[in-house]
C-alpha cells in the first residue's frame, strides 16, 4: 500500500524495481551467501546512490553499515520521498543530483570536501534512452578523484529489458571503466558452485563492480551527449569507438 502510494505521487521513481532486491542483498552481505568480489565498506567509507528513488538500496548499505556516510541522490521532487523514507537513518543525507548536472555534483563534492567518495551504487538505472548519457556523464563527475590517491568504486545493479536500447550505455562505460559481474555461491552447502550473481529468474539481472580506468583522467570528455555515448574523447580520441566487454559477458558463459 505504501508502495502504491508513492508511485501515484512520484511515478516511477516511488517503485522499488527489481535489480534493487539483488543490490541490497549484495551490500548488506547477511552471511548466506558468498560474494566474489565481496563489497567492502568500512566505517570511514562513504557511498552515494544515484536515481535513489525509494533509497531501498543505500538505505539497506546504511542499515547494515550505520556508522557510514550515505549520501541518497534524485531529482529535487522526489527528495521529499528519500527524506521520509530516510528517517531514523543518523548517516544518511539526502540531496538532489540531476543526471549529466555538473553543479549538482561538484555541490556535493563540495560538501564532502577533502573526504572521497568511496563506493557509488546504481540500481536499475540503465533504461531510457535519453538518459544514458547523462548518467554515465555523472559517473566520471563523481569518479574523478579530488585527491590522486582516492579511488571510487561504483557498484550496478541492472535488468536487461531492452538490449537494443541498453547496450549503447554499456559500450561507451566499457571505455571509462573496468568491470566486473559479481559471482555468488551458497555458504550452507560444501557442494556449492560460483554462479553469476542475478542469473537465471524471470530475465537476467547483473550486478556489476566497476572502476575508473586510470588513464581516462586525462581524457577530455564531450559536452554532447550523443558523442559521448559514441565514444568520442575515449582513449584520448576524437574517433567514434565502443567497448565490447558487455556483449562477450552476454555471449560467454561467465559461471564458474
Amino acid at each position: 500500500e505504501a508502495q502504491d502510494t508513492a508511485i501515484a505521487k512520484y511515478g516511477i521513481a516511488g517503485r522499488v524495481w527489481e535489480a534493487a532486491y539483488a543490490m541490497m542483498l549484495y551490500v548488506r552481505d547477511s552471511g548466506a551467501y558468498e560474494f566474489d568480489p565481496r563489497f567492502e565498506f568500512g566505517s570511514e567509507s562513504v557511498a552515494v546512490e544515484l536515481g535513489a528513488g525509494t533509497g531501498a538500496a543505500g538505505l539497506a548499505l546504511a542499515a547494515a553499515h550505520p556508522h557510514a556516510y550515505v549520501a541518497l541522490t534524485d531529482l529535487s521532487e522526489v527528495c521529499p520521498l528519500l527524506q521520509t523514507n530516510a528517517r531514523g537513518y543518523p548517516g544518511v543525507s539526502v540531496r538532489p543530483l540531476a543526471w549529466g548536472c555538473a553543479t549538482h555534483a561538484q555541490a556535493l563534492r563540495d560538501e564532502l570536501g577533502l573526504t572521497p567518495i568511496s563506493h557509488i551504487i546504481c540500481s536499475d538505472l540503465v533504461y531510457f534512452p535519453e538518459l544514458l548519457a547523462p548518467l554515465l556523464r555523472s559517473l566520471l563527475h563523481l569518479t574523478t578523484p579530488a585527491s590522486p590517491m582516492a579511488s571510487t568504486q561504483v557498484v550496478i545493479s541492472y535488468k536487461t529489458r531492452s538490449l537494443s536500447k541498453e547496450t549503447a550505455f554499456w559500450s561507451a562505460f566499457g571505455l571509462w571503466f573496468t568491470f566486473t559481474p559479481v559471482l555468488v555461491r551458497s555458504t550452507h552447502s560444501e557442494d556449492s558452485r560460483w554462479e553469476r550473481f542475478g542469473a537465471g529468474g524471470d530475465g537476467d539481472v547483473f550486478v556489476f563492480v566497476a572502476q575508473r580506468k586510470p588513464e581516462s583522467f586525462s581524457w577530455t570528455v564531450p559536452e554532447d551527449d550523443a558523442a559521448l555515448l559514441e565514444g568520442v574523447g575515449a582513449r584520448g580520441t576524437q574517433e567514434r569507438k565502443g567497448d565490447d566487454a558487455f556483449e562477450l559477458l552476454l555471449l560467454m558463459n561467465v559461471d564458474e
